[in-house]
């Protein structure tokens, strides 16, 4: 038995001739564990492989049946070989057909074999398989013996995963490493893509895996963890670095675990046993990220994240590589992301871009309100999929369910090509509706509006037919910048705004940020509850310089236009006050300069504080129009937040006490003759927009896909009897009412398009 570092370093030698040998698959196969063999003095060597039927299938062998090759499986837990897939753990054994878990296979004649040592062969964490050795004789396998298994399944794997074995499969199978999987995650935006992944962050490719000098590798891998610690703690020590932040806890992590000796001693051990550095770190993270997916405590696979951006981040100082910042696209490439900003996604070609995936983040997220802005279909919180895709790999994102099918099946394909094909019918249906007024069957007129944040999406007017755009969210130009966006940036960007726009109006909405939308160069203390917190105008009258830059730069790019301004988040009149004060100020000193001001300036309010309900007949004299958020407004009156699925999910925001709410401000808005225009997520949602035109508000902004689907709804809609039936329903004495039921129920009675 191999009972010295020798050993393994010989074998890897011989491994590497073996691969460079013109063999056919199979007899590569056999080769390899006659090599395996012979080194470990074994009287089994065998190689399982998992299919993607939950099947370990004996794919070669020396000492078994030759003939049970590729006829003897082995179910998933199922045997010694089955409980090494399942745990992802050695097993050593001095007496195997003695455990409990010895499942005897008649056809490979193993039963006169005692010693037992096996250990999975993993990539990227996932089990591809199991390698054994066996003998007649009692013994136990030790730990150098172990060791020298592992490093030769590290190689192993890169060897099945990359190598052509399909021939080896059978018809109907595959490897599970390659087998269609599914994600559920959450949806970011409607819509269908499918594509090819494009990895955001690419995994290193290790192209040498053996060693021809230990020490000098050692050496390597030294140098590059120095270097790497180094890296890190000059991030940290950065004078940027807010204090309580997300990013600096991952770095602290990061640092720990670079200088964590248990890490850098398995790094070192797997040197010694013959791998290159790089090899070292692809084995010791397999190992690692094997076992905490197994693990059911969140925090510690929160950590496996911080492991693996570790590793990555180490491989690339050792192959001294760099994430191109500017990648050549395949056409209709799906990102795939851990998580990502805003300002990287806008990095990428948006012609040849289709989808985003990522594991992290939500709905709300910055980087999702760009991806629907730039009309990409995205979904969020798709659980470990970067470690279970290559770029390359087939991929379709389903946005309305969340859901991501990988490598998918050749039904499932056609099934959503099917779809595409019936989505594009609609799309041509909802374009030939774009030039028809929108007005309901009994005469009212509903106004549609695109909600909008960056230039690129303001040519889609267009193409909707939007007569306007209703929210134009100027916070996305501050969250993807990489600093304080200078006046004369801001004015450049208001003005194309403009331009595009030409005669449609416009509505500008003041700086939405701080709380949870975080800008890196603006620092501010960590909060409990960032919703409720140090943000939108509250922030803005507390820093009035940067108020007033933006107010100057809105000015100036009118060049003489009417311009539109939406003060966020007034949690009362006085806020607002103080905001048309600023305003004013900034009016008078582009006169004395002798500079163009606006034709016509309209100011108003975002009513999405609920104390603002109440002051509704004191903020209307003081506003030309208001407009409701709806994100914000339901989810303080539920106390619900809404990035929290777990207590969002159980608030209907149509019901009876948040249509009340808002119907508030629309007879506040008609009492003093002001309009008021919905700007949150429930204008673009059809049965949700049903709800507020029989409240009476008829002016509504959503993203440009929603526009086609309401505006159908729209035009096929007898509104009248549907505000009559929801005003007797949100009555005094009403409750228990449910207005999606009786919504329902006019949908049918009137056959209402619902998207």
């Amino acid at each position: 038995m191999v009972t010295t570092i020798g050993g393994p370093r010989v074998l890897l030698r011989q491994l590497r001739e073996t691969m460079a040998e013109p063999l056919a698959s199979q007899a590569r196969l056999d080769k390899i564990v006659s090599l395996i063999a012979d080194n470990m003095r074994a009287d089994v060597c065998s190689f399982y492989v998992l299919r993607d039927d939950g099947a370990l299938e004996l794919f070669a062998t020396r000492g078994l049946a030759a003939e049970s090759v590729h006829m003897t499986t082995l179910r998933l837990g199922e045997g010694l070989v089955g409980l090494i897939a399942s745990e992802a753990e050695p097993l050593s054994l001095d007496d195997a057909p003695s455990h409990p878990g010895f499942a005897y296979r008649p056809e490979t004649g193993e039963d006169k074999y005692n010693s037992f040592l096996g250990v999975p062969v993993l990539r990227a964490g996932q089990t591809l398989g199991v390698l054994v050795v066996q003998n007649a004789e009692r013994r136990h396998y030790g730990e150098d013996e172990t060791e020298a298994m592992l490093t030769t399944a590290t190689i192993l794997a890169e060897m099945v995963a990359t190598s052509d074995f399909d021939n080896l499969i059978k018809p109907g199978s595959d490897i599970d490493l390659r087998r269609p999987r599914m994600f559920n995650g959450v949806s970011f935006t409607d819509g269908i893509a499918l594509g090819t992944v494009v990895l955001h962050d690419p995994r290193v490719v290790v192209v040498n895996f053996i060693a021809d000098d230990t020490d000098a590798e050692k050496a390597r891998l030294d140098k590059a963890l120095a270097s790497m610690r180094v890296s890190i703690d000059a991030m940290l020590d950065h004078g940027d670095m807010q204090p309580s932040s997300d990013h600096r806890e991952i770095l602290e992590t990061y640092r720990m675990f670079a200088n964590d000796r248990g890490w850098v001693n398995r790094l070192t051990e797997a040197v010694e046993n013959g791998l290159s550095a790089e090899a070292a770190v692809e084995r010791v993270q397999n190992d690692t990220r094997a076992r905490m997916l197994r693990q059911t405590d969140p925090y510690i696979r929160d950590r496996l994240h911080d492991l693996d951006d570790l590793a990555n981040r180490l491989l690339r100082v050792l192959t001294n590589t760099s994430q191109p910042a500017h990648r050549e696209l395949p056409d209709n490439a799906i990102l795939v992301a851990r998580n990502m900003g805003p300002a990287e996604l806008l990095e990428y070609d948006r012609k040849k871009l289709r989808g985003l995936v990522l594991e992290e983040g939500g709905a709300t997220a910055h980087v999702a309100i760009v991806a629907r802005s730039l009309g990409l279909v995205a979904v969020g919180q798709a659980d470990s999929i970067v470690s279970m895709c290559e770029s390359g790999d087939d991929i379709i994102i389903d946005g309305p369910a969340g859901q991501v099918h990988l490598r998918p099946t050749l039904d499932v394909e056609q099934t959503y090509v099917d779809k595409v094909r019936i989505s594009a019918k609609r799309r041509a249906h909802y374009a030939a509706l774009k030039d028809k007024p929108s007005v309901t069957r009994d005469g009212v007129d509903v106004t549609l509006l695109h909600n909008s944040g960056l230039v690129a999406d303001l040519p889609m007017l267009d193409d909707t037919g939007a007569v306007g755009v209703g929210l134009f969210r100027t916070e996305l130009q501050f969250m993807i910048a990489s600093k304080l966006p200078r006046l004369q940036e801001q004015v450049d960007l208001y003005a194309e705004a403009m331009e595009i726009a030409g005669d449609r109006p416009i509505v500008f909405r003041l700086l939405d940020i701080g709380g949870d939308k975080v800008v890196p160069y603006l620092r501010s203390m960590a909060e409990e509850n960032p919703a409720m917190g140090y943000r939108s105008i509250r922030l803005g009258l507390d820093r009035p310089g940067l108020l007033r830059t933006q107010i100057r730069a809105l000015l100036m790019a009118a060049k003489g236009r009417p311009l539109k301004i939406l003060v966020p988040m007034v949690t009362e009149t006085f806020e607002f006050r103080q905001t048309k004060l600023v305003v004013s100020k900034e009016m008078e000193r582009l006169r004395r300069a002798g500079e163009p001001v606006p034709s016509r300036l309209e100011l108003g309010a975002m009513v999405e504080v609920p104390s603002l309900l109440f002051e509704l007949d004191q903020i209307m004299p003081e506003a030309d129009f208001v407009s409701i958020g709806s994100n914000d407004l339901v989810q303080f009156l539920t106390a619900a937040d809404r990035a929290n699925p777990r207590v969002s999910k159980n608030y209907d925001a149509i019901a009876l006490p948040r249509l009340r709410a808002m119907r508030l401000v629309v007879d506040a808005a008609r009492r003093h003759n002001k309009p008021v225009t919905m700007c949150g997520e429930l204008a673009g949602k059809p049965m949700e927009a049903l709800a507020l035109m029989a409240i009476g508000m008829t002016r509504l902004s959503m993203g440009p896909a929603s526009i086609g689907p309401i505006k159908e709804l729209v035009l096929n809609l007898d509104l009248k009897p549907i505000q009559d039936s929801v005003a007797a329903a949100l009555s005094v004495g009403a409750d228990g009412v449910a207005i999606r039921d009786l919504l329902k129920e006019w949908v049918e009675k009137q056959n209402l398009p619902m998207g």
